[in-house]
């Protein structure tokens, strides 16, 4: 069986959150660290992952509508 789209950008969500939080709490004195600004940019992959994911999941339910209207 196949995850949907929906299901995975709330695990996508979920994982740019814990990133951010995890950034959050490495920061030592100033926000240019090597480790904080790595864990930004993943936290900031997982949310673009999760818009277009959102975004497909759109997408889909229009054509399969479209599909179930012209029957």
């Amino acid at each position: 069986m196949r995850i949907s789209p929906l299901a995975s950008a709330v695990f996508y969500f979920a994982l740019g959150a814990l990133f951010t939080y995890i950034a959050i709490q490495s920061v030592e004195g100033t926000v240019f660290n090597f480790i904080t600004i790595l864990l930004a940019f993943f936290a900031t992959i997982d949310f673009v992952v999760g818009i277009r994911l959102i975004n497909l999941h759109f997408r889909i339910k229009k054509v399969k509508n479209q599909k179930k209207n012209k029957k």
